[in-house]
């Protein structure tokens, strides 16, 4: 994800999530579990409407090996988050970031979950392009003949667009303001005009070199040859999608090494009866280290119950990795034990991210 998280705490600059001054109440439990879970988040330059790790693919492989399936989901960020629940099938999902912005944007994903049928509906609506008349038959499809259909497929009235997606986040009974519609339909907006070349953006700052598109991850391939995108696979976006309808897909504000939201959320783990499997961290610990706060979070994290082999996946970018990238790849993605790391803390090995890699 490659972003700054503490610099808002730096900087005094907070903002709270919930409730809105003038909204009204939250009114449904989807939206009483993000206040509940939820803490003073931050602001930094970039907006992570996509990820900017081309190598996220790379552990699926590994978590198949060591059968990270079921159980709980934490993770930071935007929808690569889909890809790892697509993927290791948990039956809850907590999507936890320093700012409210990824609420927002979760919001508009799930509204999307919402009103599509199939992925190519999705695909479509994310795109802001007309589906197909008949989306049955594309229930089979490549995720590259997906990527054709978005870069052919005639634009839909994006205006009629933003207020039926406006209309169903409404229903979701999160309190938000005019603004924060803006905000969202500005997003929106964002993947409408740029399709499916829209990249990993930093305010005032072009794309770095290497920085995937959206449409480089959709058909990218892990190392066994297999494209794993959640949109790759019918199956995998129904998974996804059906997590989303029951309310399981939970974004929620936070910092990993705050006072509240993750251990929240492992409170909220323990009282579901399940156990942590899978916790996508990105390369939020590089960050951490950086603002003296990794005991913190390690703290935070022995207070979530998790599986015997739960693992945490971390992306590494430049000299942080001991694991050569894949040619192409501005980024090396691995999955670790959260026992090995607990214990490495414990026994006083881990002084810094670098000690992290390929552990």
């Amino acid at each position: 994800m490659r972003f700054r998280p503490h610099a808002a705490a730096a900087l005094g600059l907070f903002l709270v999530v919930l409730p809105v001054i003038g909204q009204q109440a939250t009114t449904t439990p989807f939206a009483s579990a993000i206040a509940t879970l939820s803490e003073p988040g931050g602001y930094f330059d970039t907006d992570n409407l996509i990820s900017n790790e081309s190598s996220y693919l790379q552990v699926l492989p590994e978590l198949k090996r060591r059968n990270v399936r079921g159980g709980a989901y934490i993770g930071v960020g935007p929808d690569q988050n889909f890809t790892y629940i697509a993927d290791t099938r948990p039956t809850v999902a907590y999507i936890i970031d320093i700012r409210r912005d990824n609420v927002l944007l979760h919001l508009l994903f799930k509204a999307m979950f919402h009103e599509s049928r199939t992925r190519v509906d999705y695909l479509a609506m994310l795109f802001g392009r007309r589906p197909p008349r008949d989306a049955d038959p594309w229930r089979a499809s490549d995720a590259d003949r997906l990527a054709r259909y978005v870069q052919d497929a005639p634009k839909a009235d994006a205006a009629a667009l933003h207020a039926r997606l406006e209309r169903v986040i409404r229903g979701f009974g999160v309190p938000l303001s005019a603004d924060d519609y803006k905000t969202i339909a500005g997003f929106h907006q964002r993947f409408i005009d740029a399709g499916l070349a829209i990249r990993f953006q930093s305010t005032g700052r072009p794309p770095q070199f290497g920085y995937p598109t959206y449409g480089d991850m959709l058909v990218d391939r892990d190392a066994s040859g297999r494209q794993g995108h959640f949109l790759a696979s019918e199956d995998g976006f129904q998974w996804v999608r059906d997590l989303e309808a029951r309310d399981l897909v939970i974004p929620v504000v936070g910092d990993l090494s705050g006072p509240s939201a993750l251990v929240n959320v492992g409170k909220a783990i323990a009282a579901r009866h399940e156990r942590l499997t899978t916790f996508y961290a990105s390369n939020v610990e590089f960050y951490l280290f950086r603002e003296d706060t990794f005991g913190r979070f390690i703290t935070n994290l022995t207070q979530v119950p998790h599986a015997d082999n739960a693992v945490i996946v971390r992306s590494f970018f430049g000299r942080a990795s001991v694991t050569p990238a894949r040619q192409g790849d501005n980024s090396v993605s691995q999955a670790a034990s959260i026992d090995d790391l607990l214990r490495g803390v414990s026994a006083g090995r881990i002084h810094s991210y670098f000690d992290l890699a390929g552990r």
